[in-house]
């Protein structure tokens, strides 16, 4: 059955035909916790408490920590000249897509994040995909994490779920579970695509050599196109230290499993593309980059490899979580992530892998990231400062001709991205740094110090946004600071046009903004922002050829020489596309149900369950099911309005 036969149940589920206002619940969080459980710390940084039953989980850690001392060095004004087109700027990236950043799901919570089924899909995630690819056309999104090597095909999962959680693997160190998955997940995926343009990496299992391949011929019949690449080994440096193989293991013998799956894929018949293959994913752990490349690996499958991955984590929090390495600790750490030696430092070991990349003409791609391995930091992984930083990270990537970043998603027990939090808008705003025309290109021009860095873009080959951040804290605005653009070989325009990524402080989590509208703080989104667009007019003294930015401590501006809101003249631009969070059940005397009613009822029995049924072949009629109960999956489906997209595996 193709993808387009599964659109249809799809639309149905989210409530797309006959949508209406009903039942809308703010407030609402998973069962099995409770607000009570999340003691927000004070701003000495220490940690909540658990009870003596029940251990906090990361996603209701209201963690706090103190803002580091603004420095009393830092310029607070600064000028920059840039060149008027991109023909004599040094060190100018390659072209770039405003796809740049994307997202690695972990395969064990992706029903969670995306949809349960084909026809029953995360509104949303939906509404969140559609908010990036308006502004760049598109998304990358991998499907896999450790999981994926220990995934396994099955005909059906009981309740029609796209995928399942096994017991975990007791030699993984990170307690990831395996995953059992069935047709469902790609007629899933197709559907997305449908509806968002979202391109998908998945995941061959590599866990031993004898090769399941299934995965790889199900995602290239039924997504096509939108299948971008096949991962082949996650972090292989990682498998002896993990116990996945035996001594000895190194770099050689990595590279000789690989051939072995090129020539398993060679001789599958149900295979038709065999160059799309993906690696190495390198943890850059026990393994340097270049070790692998010193064995051959690149001169050995140039043919048959569609992209080159590293993988990799500036931190962790293994100690605390799996007892495994040293502690570390959070409020110490804060500061390291809020300077702009953060991102050169991250990015340094692969400065010379992404010019091999380059001259290989393949993509160089950062295939799984975030703040910290083993769930992320608290305090930090969810800050305002870990947006600041992972747009930093992100654009220092691309301005080192890094092509593609995915940030990775895990489940509660993670500190980052497990709602929409201040990582979230680092991905909307990268889209716009880039934009959609395929050709921007980025330069790094800092020059005033490692707390307030900056960046030119140019498309088209002519200079049209800057890039400026404050990661200085301070609320008596004596670290606000300046910054000067000039235009060397032209003028500065009439007027600049910058919106502003802003929040109280570095350490905050809530009442985040990008260009004077939010997407609501936990519990309170359903994809879409909030507020009213607000985008800062400045006027420039073109006889000077000067315009001054200013920027609060802390923020980060985004500064357009021509006007963002001006409505091109062709169809690259068309108007936003949401999803509706509600079904009709009636047009006039609709309800509003207080939260604290609506967490403690009981929902459905088993014999109404019954009648849900399924549009999947084979299954119960699903239309005879909604008939029944569409007042009840009104409510459901409303829930998701105020419900964050929750995950809930052990994973990264």
């Amino acid at each position: 059955m193709g993808a387009s036969k599964m659109l249809l149940p799809s639309l149905f589920g989210l409530g797309l035909l006959n949508t209406a206002r009903a039942v809308t619940v703010y407030g609402q969080i998973p069962f099995g916790q409770t607000s009570g459980l999340a003691t927000a710390t004070g701003a000495n940084g220490a940690g909540p408490t658990d009870t003596p039953t029940t251990k906090l989980l990361a996603a209701y850690d209201e963690t706090i920590l103190k803002p580091p001392v603004a420095p009393n060095d830092q310029p607070l004004t600064y000028t920059l000249n840039l060149a008027a087109t991109n023909v004599s700027v040094p060190n100018l990236s390659i072209m770039q897509h405003g796809s740049f950043y994307g997202f690695s799901i972990e395969m064990s919570v992706l029903t969670q994040i995306m949809g349960k089924n084909a026809s029953h899909i995360q509104v949303p995630f939906l509404n969140l995909m559609a908010q990036i690819t308006q502004r760049s056309g598109g998304v990358h999104i991998r499907m896999g994490g450790n999981t994926q090597d220990f995934a396994y095909w099955v005909d059906s999962i009981p309740d029609g779920h796209a995928t399942a959680k096994e017991k975990s693997d007791p030699k993984n160190p990170t307690l990831t579970p395996a995953v059992t998955y069935s047709d469902e997940l790609f007629y899933l995926a197709a559907n997305i695509s449908s509806l968002v343009n979202v391109e998908w990496y998945m995941g061959i299992p590599f866990n031993d050599t004898n090769w399941r391949l299934g995965i790889a011929e199900k995602a290239q019949s039924i997504l096509g196109d939108h299948l971008i690449g096949l991962q082949a080994g996650n972090e292989p440096d990682y498998y002896l230290a993990h116990g996945h193989r035996v001594e000895p293991y190194g770099p050689a013998e990595y590279a000789n499993e690989f051939q072995n799956l090129v020539q398993a894929v060679k001789d599958d018949a149900n295979l038709p593309i065999k160059n799309m293959l993906i690696g190495p994913s390198l943890a850059s752990g026990p393994w340097t980059p270049e070790q692998v490349w010193d064995v051959g690996y690149l001169d050995r499958f140039k043919d048959v490899l569609s992209a080159i991955t590293v993988e990799h984590y500036p931190s962790n929090n293994c100690f605390v979580t799996f007892n495994v390495g040293t502690y570390v600790d959070p409020q110490q750490t804060f500061p390291d992530f809020l300077n702009h030696n953060a991102a050169l430092n991250l990015i340094k070991p692969y400065l010379y892998s992404s010019s091999l990349a380059r001259g290989l003409g393949k993509p160089f791609i950062m295939f799984e990231t975030n703040s910290a391995t083993c769930g992320g930091l608290p305090g930090i992984s969810d800050s305002f400062g870990a947006g600041l930083w992972a747009l930093d990270y992100g654009l220092s990537m691309a301005a080192s001709n890094f092509s593609h970043a995915l940030l990775h998603i895990g489940g509660q027990n993670v500190y980052y991205n497990w709602t929409v939090g201040a990582i979230f808008y680092s991905v909307i705003i990268s889209a716009e740094v880039f934009g959609k025309s395929n050709v921007s290109q980025i330069v790094d021009i800092s020059n005033s110090g490692v707390f307030t860095p900056s960046y030119g873009i140019y498309d088209n080959g002519a200079l049209s946004k800057v890039a400026l951040f404050n990661f200085m804290d301070d609320p008596s605005h004596a670290h606000d600071t300046t910054a000067t653009v000039t235009v060397n070989g032209g003028q500065v325009p009439p007027r600049i046009w910058v919106k502003y990524f802003l929040a109280d402080s570095v350490s905050v989590k809530t009442n985040l903004t990008w260009a004077g509208q939010t997407y609501g703080n936990k519990f309170e989104v359903d994809g879409r922002p909030k507020g009213d667009l607000n985008i800062t007019t400045i006027a420039c003294d073109q006889g000077a050829n000067q315009c001054h930015v200013p920027l609060k401590a802390p923020s980060f501006a985004l500064v357009f020489l021509t006007d963002p809101t001006a409505v091109p003249t062709d169809s690259s631009n068309p108007a936003m596309v949401t999803f509706e969070t509600t079904a009709l059940t009636k047009t006039i005397n609709t309800a509003t149900v207080d939260p604290s009613v609506l967490a403690t009822s009981n929902g459905h029995s088993g014999k109404e369950r019954e009648n849900l049924g399924s549009t999947s072949s084979g299954s119960n009629n699903g239309a005879e099911g909604f008939r029944a109960l569409a007042p009840g999956i009104s409510v459901l489906l409303s829930m998701m309005v105020g419900a964050a997209v929750v995950m809930t595996a052990f994973t990264r």
